[in-house]
């Protein structure tokens, strides 16, 4: 017990010790979850060896996968799977999943590594949404239209390979494995009918339960824990993968609070992100073997690569040609499809799973999970780097530079601006979208009548600008992205 304990310690003062690094860093361009997976490689078992991976961690990095599942699933809303980028995403994932069965099959390479089985293919078509989730959030693009996009896609990017492995990994005949599939979402309907029928006839249970939801009995939080662990275990008992039990969870759980519930939203962020997700991070860099990746530097490398021809293209194409329902610039149809490759999370389950059944060796199966991890530093560097290029239209810009080269200063000035301006727009949108809400719910208390004061004052300031860059507030009253500046 002392050993586990000590193990727990150093992986606690690594979660605790990220952010503040991670705060520190110039730019903030390294999310704490890069961190995490850092740490834990430097101290794993491959590393220092300060921590060992026993039963009791491996239990807390299981509770971790799956609280971070719960937290995906519960993300999604089940109209934008039905609606009409939803259906985009699905087809889109189906066309990786086609592409990666094809380069998977046919290119020696991957032949020639001996990973040409389905676990690749599976990981080459993956999004990490949990993952994103929290890098979303910290960079303020929760809520607009890219943010909206990245969900979309890396909805299925998610669901699309939990549904591949419980089906094309399965060690079980084809009906066989149907009839599991039918009874562990015939026992997923059962969990989210009864308790939306006890919502809606305002049952007694359900009363007591909603009102003893902030009290020392949190009955709404146990019940939340108890419907992930009762259906992890239940894919447990199936043999199917953890993942999905965890996930099936959190879209249950959106699927009875639709609109979803910001204490109950507060609590499960607590207890995820504040202890068990950076446990299953930790563990996760624990698990990369630093001297087998350095054995394969081209396995490293290509599946990174593959990730992005297979996965990002896809994505990138796809908006493209549906700009009528998503009229994104180029840039940020990039950035989506730079997001929408971080991989992480599916890659350590599916090689895990490959490793057991025996098909994918554990050297690889490490170089994998390592070419994931690197994805969850670099795609959203790289997707920060074009947002942010986005709107200063670099391409209009280096053109009124050739044709003026003597006004380059004034020039790059201005489109600074621009970008700042379509920036603050978007924060000033998502500010006045929040206090409408709360003129709804309850009016404006004395916090809310000061934010919006700031909308005012960040009205005033747009306004400003916009006569600056010689354009009338009253007749102007939001910049296009496509705005082009008139040549000198």
């Amino acid at each position: 017990m002392t050993q586990e304990l000590v193990s727990l310690t150093i992986i606690m003062a690594v979660a605790a010790i990220s952010p503040i690094v991670a705060q520190l860093i110039p730019g903030k361009f390294i999310p704490q979850t890069v961190l995490l997976l850092a740490a834990g490689t430097a101290l794993g078992p491959y590393g220092l060896g300060v921590i060992e991976v026993n039963d009791a961690v491996k239990l807390l990095n299981e509770l971790g996968m799956a609280f971070l599942f719960l937290l995906a699933g519960y993300e999604i809303d089940p109209k934008r799977l039905a609606g009409h980028q939803g259906k985009v995403g699905l087809l889109t994932w189906g066309i990786t999943l086609g592409l990666a069965w094809l380069v998977v099959t046919f290119l020696p390479f991957f032949t020639k590594q001996g990973i040409n089985g389905v676990a690749t293919v599976i990981a080459l078509t993956t999004t990490a949404l949990g993952t994103l989730m929290p890098i979303l959030k910290e960079r303020n693009l929760e809520g607009t239209p890219i943010g909206d996009a990245i969900i979309s896609y890396g909805t299925w990017g998610e669901l699309g390979p939990i549904l591949a492995m419980a089906i094309l990994l399965s060690t079980r005949t084809g009906w066989q494995t149907m009839l599991v599939l039918g009874a562990f979402l015939a026992i997923c309907l059962l969990c989210a009918m009864l308790p939306t029928k006890a919502l809606r006839t305002g049952h007694r249970l359900y009363r007591f339960l909603t009102e003893n939801a902030n009290t020392s009995s949190q009955t709404l939080m146990r019940l939340t824990t108890f419907l992930l662990i009762f259906l992890v275990t239940i894919s447990a008992l199936f043999e199917l993968d953890a993942v999905l039990g965890a996930f099936a969870a959190g879209f249950i759980l959106r699927y009875i609070i639709p609109d979803g519930s910001k204490s109950l939203e507060m609590k499960l962020e607590g207890v995820g992100y504040g202890f068990l997700i950076p446990v299953f991070f930790v563990v996760s860099g624990a698990a990369i073997n630093v001297r087998a990746v350095a054995g394969r530097p081209a396995l490293l490398v290509a599946f990174i690569v593959m990730l992005m021809l297979i996965r990002a293209v896809p994505v990138y194409v796809a908006l493209s040609l549906d700009k009528r329902k998503n009229p994104l610039s180029s840039h940020h149809r990039v950035t989506v499809a730079l997001y929408c490759t971080t991989a992480l999370p599916i890659i350590v389950a599916v090689t895990s799973l490959a490793v057991k059944v025996g098909t994918m060796q554990s050297d690889t199966a490490s170089t994998l999970v390592a070419a994931g991890a690197i994805t969850v530093f670099l795609m959203p560097l790289l997707g920060s780097i074009t947002y942010q290029v986005a709107d200063v239209h670099p391409v209009t810009a280096v053109r009124e530079i050739a044709h003026t080269p003597s006004d380059w200063r004034t020039i790059v000035r201005e489109h600074a601006q621009v970008r700042a301006l379509l920036h603050h727009q978007d924060r000033l949108k998502r500010m006045a979208e929040t206090l409408k809400s709360l003129e709804k719910q309850e009016g404006l208390n004395g916090l809310d009548s000061r934010r919006a004061e700031l909308v005012e004052r960040a009205r005033l300031e747009i306004d400003r600008q916009l006569k600056e860059l010689g354009l009338d507030p009253q007749l102007t009253t939001q910049l296009p992205h496509n705005y082009r500046y008139p040549k000198n």
